[in-house]
């Protein structure tokens, strides 16, 4: 695919738009954290998390990027830096890139809480974690303006974004018309890559979802507990 500048003549009207390709990485499989002061967990990537990053990192140095974006927490950064190293590139953060658990004061990761607390994470899959999101539907709003800020800045470019699960969710949400509500639809795996193409027009079409090429002999990075 290379760094082509993605265009689509209109014939009928003499215009033509750009499009822009997203290539959302989420974020290494983190610590399992839960603070006692009421913080925000926040935490930092696990060791597995670190080497998922630098092999996600070496798989978009071959394809290359223009631009990198960041949620500011903790673990999307981590993964990130390697990610900026191989493209040299900074990364540029972004608030409404956060996950919806951002002020939570405990993180437990998805896979570990499906194998300790089935009935917890059905609960969660099936809505419960908006009670972590003061504004479900602001949150998905705030995303959605974040990241179409993003294509704006950059016609014709491929700009990676650092995030979340959620994120990803949500924007693919949107460009497949999920409500706000029920759009936790796909399990995006740690350092995995979804791709979207997204015009100048407003038009949004989904390329992939959950690539992890850059796992192949590597099982060790395709843990899941």
């Amino acid at each position: 695919m290379g760094r082509l500048v993605w265009r689509q003549a209109l014939s009928r009207t003499g215009l033509a738009f750009t499009y822009v390709e997203l290539v959302f990485v989420r974020h290494g499989r983190p610590e399992h954290v839960e603070t006692l002061d009421g913080t925000p967990a926040d935490p930092e990537l696990a060791a597995v998390g670190h080497e998922q990053a630098r092999a996600v990192a070496q798989w978009l140095a071959e394809i290359g990027g223009d631009a990198v974006y960041s949620s500011p927490m903790r673990r999307a950064r981590q993964t990130a830096a390697p990610i900026e190293s191989a493209l040299g590139l900074t990364a540029t953060t972004r608030d409404g890139l956060s996950e919806f658990d951002r002020h939570a004061t405990a993180y437990v990761p998805m896979e570990v809480l499906k194998a300790s607390d089935p009935a917890a994470y059905r609960s969660m899959v099936g809505g419960d974690y908006l009670s972590d999101v003061e504004d479900p539907t602001q949150w998905f709003a705030t995303v959605v303006d974040t990241v179409d800020g993003i294509v704006d800045l950059h016609p014709g470019q491929r700009v990676v974004v650092v995030c979340h699960g959620g994120v990803i969710n949500a924007y693919l949400g949107h460009c497949l018309g999920f409500p706000p509500e029920d759009f936790l639809r796909f399990d995006v795996d740690y350092t995995s890559v979804t791709r979207i193409m997204a015009s100048s027009q407003g038009h949004r079409s989904v390329a992939s979802v959950n690539e992890r090429s850059h796992f192949r002999g590597r099982a060790d990075l395709a843990v899941r507990d």
